[in-house]
């Protein structure tokens, strides 16, 4: 298995790790650091997430706050997108 980050994804981290830091430089590099070790628990178990709300994904809860969505294609698993747990899930 191989993983890699899609660019929607990557963004989502990106602005996370920024709304953190401005309260809480360390608290933000510890999250990052959850997403991290959670994707590195997805290459050894990458059935590890629930099933997804949106067909053919899965979840991972990373913190109470957070939930990474993710697939699995040909030998990759695709981190899809990184959501709140506040937020409404698919969109509708």
């Amino acid at each position: 298995m191989k993983l890699v980050w899609t660019v929607s994804a990557r963004r989502d981290r990106r602005s996370i790790f920024d709304y953190i830091h401005q309260q809480n430089p360390t608290s933000a590099a510890d999250m990052d650091e959850a997403f991290m070790q959670a994707t590195q628990q997805l290459l050894k178990f990458p059935l590890s997430g629930r099933p997804g709300r949106v067909t053919n994904t899965r979840e991972l809860l990373v913190h109470r706050s957070y939930f990474l969505v993710y697939d699995m294609v040909d030998g990759t698993i695709r981190i899809l997108a990184i959501i709140h747990t506040a937020r409404q899930w698919p969109s509708e």
